[in-house]
């Protein structure tokens, strides 16, 4: 004789299934570290203290972001930054500017020594602009002096751009993280021309 409570069982495991309805799509992770190319270098004459960038208003995801040509943001949850853009712009912007010879020495925050300036801010974008066929990467910081008492020299807003290999139509990952990428570089570069005025 069958089990009645066996027989219950039948239908509801007919409807289950361990066989997901979707295939597993994997997750990729792109570096963003530009490198400062060889050129002319600076004169290595004070100190700074690079502190912590921030994260600005809708930066603090990982997911690559494309700005659609109707004005909606995209992010891309298959295709994220290895580490958090602020944190991959900060040490960007470190090793940049240790490349550019521009200060004897480029700190961190716990360092002992005492800075000549201090620098510190936020990075406020990173996209994809598929209307514009372009990246676009910004940062917002202020540079302050320290050698007589900390004094604001000044707030630079350095920003970049580089070509989407799709144009204006929607980027592949590969095509995105590589444009944003080269985006962040072009800031890095307005931001080693705007220090000179000051150093």
């Amino acid at each position: 004789m069958i089990d009645r409570r066996l027989l219950l069982l039948v239908p509801l495991l007919a409807g289950c299934s361990v066989l997901p309805d979707r295939p597993y799509v994997e997750t990729r992770r792109f570096p963003l570290e530009p490198r400062r190319p060889p050129g002319a270098e600076g004169r290595a004459r004070r100190t700074l203290l690079v502190r912590t960038i921030r994260a600005g208003a809708g930066m603090e995801t990982r997911n690559l972001r494309t700005l659609r040509p109707d004005g909606t943001e995209n992010l891309d949850f298959y295709a994220e930054w290895a580490a958090p853009p602020a944190e991959s712009a900060e040490q960007a912007l470190r090793r940049w500017l240790i490349d550019s010879r521009q200060f004897s020495a480029v700190l961190a925050p716990g360092s002992r020594v005492t800075p000549d300036y201090v620098l510190e801010g936020e990075i406020t974008q990173l996209a994809a602009v598929q209307g514009e066929g372009r990246a676009r990467a910004e940062l917002t910081l202020v540079l302050v002096d320290e050698r007589n008492g900390s004094r604001l020299v000044g707030q630079m807003v350095s920003s970049g751009t580089a070509p989407l290999a799709s144009g204006t139509a929607a980027p592949t990952p590969d095509q995105a993280a590589e444009a944003m990428s080269a985006a962040l570089g072009s800031a890095l570069t307005s931001l080693e021309q705007a220090l000179q005025r000051f150093t």
